[in-house]
């Protein structure tokens, strides 16, 4: 199965009819869901205007059970190109010849239920449509707009665990000790807040909180997500969230992959942003707090003494021990922080990034050696 291609948009006619038209096209068929039993009949008589080719049936819960069964057996069996239907088809169907979902008034639907929807198409190779559309010029609720931007979001397979977390986000996961239901959670999101909670119950039991402090990187690189690469802005906004909450290299690399297939090869200053993002592990991992700017070059922040760095320093590349000085500080917190200074004269921004992943992976390599 591939990721299923959603749009998210105003109902128009035109739309519509090429949707259907090019699923027709290539031999398939589409459910067109609309969730009304009092004008479906309505709808499905405009569908045959607009696509006179077709050949259409209607499916809705109120039908006998024998006439209901007969349409969806004769719609496996492609006697019929598009099935008119409600909700009835959220679950239980497994139609393979079936690649395109039209979902009229989208607005209207939780979720939970847009994402089973669209889990109906896509269940073969081939690639799948879903076409989440609410009334022209009709001004959606925030609640709403919220539902449409998190299914076009989340296309990927597997994605039912974001959505899930997506939707408690928007309507709260209630009061802790009762029913009460609220948001304030979704202004921290429900990863945070989960870790919140985490923590204040260790902290009521007496327990250890650890605490991970994410190195600081201020480096004078241009590292951000343009406009030109992801055009809206609340996108934008995501993409940074997603890449704040990366805790590991598979997680990052993942991350960029799934920006390619999105949006694209990504620019040269979100290959940076990704590259400041590396660092960031790598440091947190060498124990160095801090990578900031010097009037010598780079620094970074470290917590070993003297004694510690030389062996460290010693198993360095030559060209890495070099350009590495040691700095004494307090190490421990009461005064100075040590430090030991990259000379980075010379070399562009990009290159200062290449510098400093080499350096901190060898650090890393020099610190396995020692513990082993």
């Amino acid at each position: 199965r591939t990721p299923i291609k959603t749009f998210v948009g105003e109902y128009k006619l035109p739309l519509v009819r090429t949707a259907i038209l090019h699923e027709l096209e290539r031999g398939g068929q589409i459910y067109f869901v609309h969730n009304r039993v009092e004008s479906i009949e309505q709808m499905a008589f405009e569908l045959k205007q607009l696509v006179p080719e077709a050949r259409l049936a209607i499916g809705h819960g109120q039908m006998q059970e024998r006439d209901l069964e007969n349409v969806m057996l004769d719609f496996s069996a492609h006697q019929f190109d598009i099935l008119v239907c409600t909700t009835i088809i959220e679950s239980g169907l497994d139609i393979p010849n079936v690649n395109t979902i039209v979902i009229n008034e989208a607005d209207k639907l939780g979720l939970a239920q847009l994402y089973q929807l669209r889990g109906r198409v896509g269940r073969s190779d081939v690639q799948a449509y879903a076409y989440c559309l609410f009334k022209a010029n009709k001004v959606l609720s925030e609640v709403a707009q919220n539902r449409l931007k998190a299914i076009r979001e989340f296309t990927s397979l597997g994605s039912g665990y974001q959505i899930a977390l997506r939707d408690m986000e928007i309507r709260g996961v209630g009061n802790i000790l009762g029913a009460e239901q609220h948001g304030h959670m979704v202004s921290v999101g429900f990863d945070l807040y989960c870790k919140l909670l985490e923590e204040a119950v260790a902290e009521l039991k007496g327990q250890a909180v650890s605490s991970e402090a994410d190195t600081q990187i201020d480096l004078n690189v241009s590292a951000y997500l343009p406009d030109t690469y992801v055009a809206d802005s609340e996108q934008r906004l995501i993409e940074y969230k997603r890449l704040a909450d990366v805790r590991t290299e598979r997680e990052l690399s993942l991350l960029t992959e799934e920006w390619k297939d999105r949006f694209g090869n990504p620019p040269v200053e979100a290959l940076q942003l990704v590259k400041m993002v590396k660092l960031r592990l790598l440091a947190s991992k060498a124990a160095v707090s801090a990578i900031k700017p010097d009037p010598q070059g780079i620094r970074l922040s470290v917590s070993f003494r003297l004694q510690q760095w030389l062996p460290i320093q010693a198993k360095l590349p030559k060209h890495l021990g070099t350009r590495t000085t040691y700095k004494p500080g307090t190490a421990g917190g009461h005064g100075p922080t040590p430090f030991v200074l990259v000379k980075s004269a010379g070399i562009s921004p990009a290159e200062q990034l290449d510098l400093l992943e080499e350096l901190l992976t060898a650090m890393l390599a020099s610190y396995a050696v020692k513990a082993g």
